[in-house]
């Protein structure tokens, strides 16, 4: 079984536009609307990245495998809503997540939204994610996941690094990481499995 983290190709940097405003940047959007980019807005500043390769899916979908498995064996009532666009005109930002879920029937928004960061500058993912009021977003990078929560305190909104999930609780975040950074998709599951089924 090999636990060495999959090869991690150049980082590119996205194409970014400032000052326009958010009419502007939905005509962009309009015409930009083609398969093999994605469209970040946040505060007048248009980030547009090429989809990324085959690395980033493969990490992006052994974290939904493996996340989703611990979810549904822990029982949460869960729902992947996967890539969701999320937006607000008011707060002057757009996002897609990698991977989002909603963590308790009914929610307007996901509770987690999750990353995997194969580029580098752009804008301030973290304060996106405040403005559409996410409570936690994962970051997987270089074989790192960092966790943040939205803290709340009075009229102000923060994000907290954490080193457990407090939307997903229980869930071994050391185990999931090593079993992410697994070079074998099928060795990892079933060393992720096997360690929540001893655990129960």
């Amino acid at each position: 079984m090999t636990s060495a983290t999959p090869t991690i190709p150049k980082k590119e940097s996205p194409h970014i536009f400032e000052g326009l405003t958010w009419r502007e940047f939905k005509a962009v959007e309009q015409l930009l609307d083609r398969p093999g980019y994605r469209l970040s807005f946040l505060d007048g500043v248009l980030e547009i990245r090429r989809m990324p390769g085959e690395p980033h899916e493969t990490v992006k979908e052994r974290i939904g495998a493996l996340l989703e498995l611990y979810l549904l064996m822990a029982g949460f009532d869960f729902t992947p809503t996967g890539s969701v666009t999320l937006e607000s005109e008011v707060a002057g930002v757009k996002r897609e997540a990698d991977k989002s879920y909603k963590l308790i029937p009914g929610r307007a928004r996901p509770d987690l939204a999750i990353e995997v960061v194969f580029s580098s500058g752009g804008i301030n993912k973290l304060e996106a994610y405040k403005r559409l009021k996410i409570p936690e977003v994962w970051f997987w990078e270089d074989g790192v996941l960092d966790v943040y929560h939205l803290r709340l305190e009075g009229n102000t909104a923060e994000y907290q690094r954490i080193s457990n999930s407090e939307e997903v609780k229980g869930i071994d975040l050391d185990l999931l990481l090593r079993c992410v950074n697994m070079v074998n998709h099928v060795d990892a599951i079933k060393t992720f499995q096997q360690a929540l089924v001893a655990n129960n």
